[in-house]
């Protein structure tokens, strides 16, 4: 893991938000390479879930919504986590996370209470080795005011996921869409949780991006549709580079279900920090539209263009990615180590579609005529590819500078290339060189990402 967070510091995927002022709990910026990966893990998603699909459609919610939304939703009420705090440091934890951790198995089902009772049974300490205060609830919404001056406004919270404002705009989009069920409403966007533990980099964040679809059934329907979101999810999985091997389904318990779902399945990952889940898939029945509907009085049921006599409310099938935690997952997949000639090779095996820069154009040396050819290149290859153009240090520094960051082509332009129109071609995985033409370089890496 330290050499993932070490190697994306250095190449400009990942940075220590706040840095200069000593950071802040666990906020990370990403940087020219890593901006890029996640727009194209985004766009790559989007891609396949919705353009590519018939009875996919898309939205953008507010991130602050009415706090009636998240009322009706039972956030509010429900979306809390069990607090234990250090006495001594006043350090605070999760306490399932705590127990868990100490007793060296799963807290399923444990309600505050039975927590407490274990605590003192177990006469469990912090970490730091002091006394630990009572089991308490926390609300992990943040919690903000419209208003020019806090307080006299309304009080109000940043989103907590981003499907309810798919929930409340329901008929709004089946009505103007006009799609049939099934069909599904798809989102990506930020989401915002108070996390009384954060860590491993950017597994746990305050704030994070979702890839989120509901995905609207008749109740009858429901056990189908689950499988075949499962199994979407783990082909889109091996699509971006993701190592299956270490994908696993774990059944959540009925006991331990969030307050709208039927039944759910976690898609973990095996981290180097340990297996944690990945993304989620939930059957949130008819749940959410019900509550939405009971408390704002309006109308969600949807109306049956074959029948309009046929009016009901949908049931709703929810797989959920997270970006950053894709991301992570994606980039300790791929990262690599191989023995070249006596010395470690480090090299990003990303899938063609997401990695940063496709094609890099290097000028054999910093000089004309090598850099005119080079440059001609690199600005037609951009019209259709991820190009970086790379002429500082020795060529065999920027071929394993290209390995680090991923980059699946790179392109040598040399005195052949001027006087013989060739170029060299080499494969970021194999490392396997390619004399090429230069006229056909764009038929040649067309062929090439396809496969």
């Amino acid at each position: 893991m330290n050499k993932i967070i070490s190697l994306c510091k250095q190449r400009g995927f990942i940075f220590a938000g706040s840095e200069i002022y000593g950071g802040l709990a666990n906020s990370w910026d990403f940087g020219p390479l890593g901006v890029q990966m996640k727009k194209n893990i985004k766009d790559f998603w989007w891609k396949k879930m919705v353009e590519e699909r018939g009875d996919m459609v898309g939205m953008d919610g507010g991130i602050i919504l009415n706090p009636k939304v998240l009322e009706a939703a039972g956030h509010v009420e429900g979306f809390v986590d069990f607090l234990v705090e250090d006495k001594e440091t006043h350090k605070r934890y999760r306490a399932d996370h705590l127990l868990e951790e100490i007793l060296g198995e799963p807290i399923l089902g444990m309600s505050m209470e039975d927590m407490n009772k274990l605590i003192k049974e177990k006469g469990i300490k912090s970490p730091e080795g002091n006394e630990l205060t009572e089991v308490k609830k926390f609300n992990t919404m943040f919690q903000t005011h419209i208003g020019a001056i806090e307080g006299e406004g309304s009080v109000v919270y940043l989103r907590p996921e981003t499907a309810q404002s798919i929930f409340v705009n329901f008929k709004n989009v089946a009505q103007t869409s006009r799609k049939k069920l099934p069909f599904g409403i798809a989102q990506i966007g930020k989401a915002f949780r108070n996390e009384i533990t954060t860590g491993n980099f950017i597994f746990r964040t305050f704030e994070f991006e979702q890839m989120e679809i509901e995905y609207f059934i008749e109740e009858k329907d429901w056990q189908e549709v689950f499988e075949n979101w499962l199994a979407t999810m783990k082909n889109w999985a091996k699509e971006v580079g993701i190592d299956l091997e270490r994908v696993h389904d774990l059944e959540v318990a009925k006991e331990d279900l969030a307050h709208y779902s039927k039944r759910t399945v976690d898609l973990e990952f095996d981290f180097p920090f340990g297996r944690k889940e990945l993304w989620g898939l939930a059957y949130r029945t008819d749940f959410d539209l019900k509550r939405h509907q009971e408390a704002s009085g309006q109308s969600l049921e949807y109306i049956d263009p074959a029948d309009n006599k046929n009016q009901f409310i949908p049931h709703v099938v929810e797989p959920t990615f997270g970006v950053e935690r894709t991301m992570l997952a994606i980039l300790d997949s791929a990262y690599t180590e191989e023995e070249v000639g006596g010395e470690i090779r480090v090299v990003m095996k990303f899938a063609k579609q997401i990695v940063p820069y496709q094609v890099a154009v290097l000028p054999l040396m910093k000089k004309e005529p090598l850099g005119g050819k080079a440059k001609e290149i690199f600005e037609k290859l951009l019209k259709n590819y991820r190009v970086e153009y790379d002429e500082t240090g020795s060529i065999g520094k920027r071929y394993r500078r290209q390995d680090e960051i991923g980059t699946t082509f790179c392109i040598t332009v040399d005195f052949d290339s001027v006087k013989n129109g060739t170029l060299t071609v080499r494969d970021r995985d194999t490392m396997k060189q390619d004399i090429i033409k230069i006229e056909e370089l764009e038929s040649y890496l067309a062929e090439k990402m396809k496969n």
